[in-house]
């Protein structure tokens, strides 16, 4: 199989997931800044031009990063990355579903709407990208309500994908730059015991 990767979001997604469970595979890196997702090859493989994108044996294509996590959470179920039993599996879905359609989606339209990058993709609105910088940071403060209760990982005690999201909420911010406010204490704690696992150090040492 094959792992089409990049320094994006949601390849890092796949990228710690694939790290946290000890998991090998051939990579090749797709140069999106200069228009390596929009090639007739790649968009064969994927026709919404985007990573990460995994190639089975069989030919057989995967888009999408939490479809791709499932895939190899199937296949290499330890540590159990999305949860053990109809409630954990539950309340990670859950909880992934909230970072991923809160938090990442405000932090990621900032940056559509802010990096040349993206200017001949979305109409981009200058304003737009304000109000949903002001939503994230509402976000936050809910964020930080909610993991006041003291709970080391976002859907409870272990580190899941929930987490996994939140770290690419994390390299958006990075990205940007965006600081997260160190008033913030439990969000903080959080980023904190996040940023230090290996998979993500590593990924954010590589695109300095």
């Amino acid at each position: 199989m094959k792992l089409y990767d990049a320094m994006t979001p949601n390849s890092l997604r796949v990228h710690v997931f694939l790290s946290e469970k000890g998991i090998q595979v051939p990579r090749q890196q797709v140069d999106v800044l200069k228009g390596g997702t929009r090639t007739p090859a790649f968009l064969a493989l994927n026709s919404l031009g985007e990573l990460p994108v995994l190639e089975l044996d069989d030919g057989k294509i995967l888009t999408e990063s939490v479809a791709i996590c499932r895939y190899f959470e199937a296949l290499h179920p330890a540590p159990r990355l999305l949860g053990e039993g109809a409630y954990e599996q539950a309340r990670v879905e859950m909880w992934n579903r909230r970072m991923e359609l809160y938090l990442f989606d405000a932090i990621g339209a900032v940056a559509q709407h802010s990096f040349d990058f993206f200017a001949d993709k979305v109409e981009q609105s200058p304003d737009y990208a304000a109000a949903q910088m002001r939503r994230f940071d509402k976000l936050l403060a809910w964020l930080d309500r909610e993991l006041s209760d003291g709970r080391p990982f976002i859907a409870g005690e272990r580190f899941t994908i929930a987490d996994i999201t939140g770290m690419a909420v994390l390299m958006v911010c990075d990205l940007l730059p965006k600081r997260l406010p160190s008033s913030l204490s439990h969000v903080k704690r959080w980023e904190d015991s996040v940023r230090i696992r290996p998979a993500f150090a590593e990924r954010v040492r590589s695109a300095a």
